[in-house]
């Protein structure tokens, strides 16, 4: 069986803020249409890392990145920042609505990109909120405000806003902190379909959630890896390092 293609790789990447470094030379690949989890304590350096994958770290003055992140064997130091940030999307722990209707939620980015056909439009938008699981609930009101949505409404249409622009993979830092569980697994059925198309990556403090959902699993302690692996194995009752059973078994954390 040949090898799975690598879409992310990662070698001896170092983030640090002023004098405090926050991830301590980590080194690792992500598959193509895999969905690749990032679990760990508060303040082990998930969220830096995905901050990192698509240079919204930039916009932190005192931050300093050292080590080398490729995508689809591109430098993300030497391509073209835009490029990349349509190739990537994030999706925050909170929904963030645009202050528009659900309709210019989801067009924002094309438009901003040069798609104007109307025509085009609606296509796409229909299908990133088919994608969302949003569809069904929204397509007789796509004028009303956004921000009007509920909460898990407006989460799915977060994830819709970030499916927009086409991206090749998708980043999701704690999706599901501010929505109920019906909501949570409405979303992680679509992110299920979704893999057949992009490639995942969850950061999640829900061992559970990583359990259920991802290929493979990367637990980060204090900036280091302590483990990565097949998710069946660092859930099971003897993965490669006994601080991994005692974390995804709640024994601290």
């Amino acid at each position: 069986m040949p090898l799975p293609s690598k879409t992310i790789e990662i070698e001896d990447l170092r983030l640090a803020y002023g004098v405090k470094e926050v991830l301590h030379g980590i080194s690792f690949d992500i598959f193509r249409h895999e969905i690749f989890a990032v679990i760990g304590p508060a303040q082990s350096g998930k969220t830096s890392l995905l901050r990192c994958l698509n240079r919204t770290i930039d916009f932190t003055p005192n931050a300093t990145v050292n080590g080398s992140i490729k995508v689809d064997g591109q430098d993300i130091r030497r391509g073209d920042i835009y490029s990349l940030r349509r190739k990537i999307g994030m999706v925050a722990p909170l929904p963030v609505g645009l202050p528009m209707s659900i309709y210019d939620n989801v067009a924002f980015a094309p438009r901003c990109a040069g798609l104007s056909q109307k025509s085009r439009l609606d296509d796409l938008v229909e299908k990133c909120l088919r994608q969302a699981a949003l569809w069904d609930e929204v397509k007789e009101r796509l004028l009303s405000l956004g921000t009007a949505l509920s909460g898990g409404q407006q989460q799915r249409l977060t994830i819709a806003r970030a499916l927009s622009h086409q991206p090749e993979i998708l980043c999701l830092d704690e999706f599901s902190i501010a929505i109920d569980p019906v909501t949570t697994m409405r979303i992680e059925d679509v992110l299920k379909e979704l893999k057949k198309e992009i490639t995942i990556i969850l950061v999640t403090n829900l061992t559970h959630q990583a359990r259920r959902l991802a290929d493979r699993t990367l637990f980060l302690w204090n900036g280091e890896i302590v483990e990565l692996d097949r998710t069946e194995t660092v859930f099971s009752n003897n993965p490669g390092s006994k601080k991994t059973y005692d974390y995804v078994n709640g024994t601290f954390g």
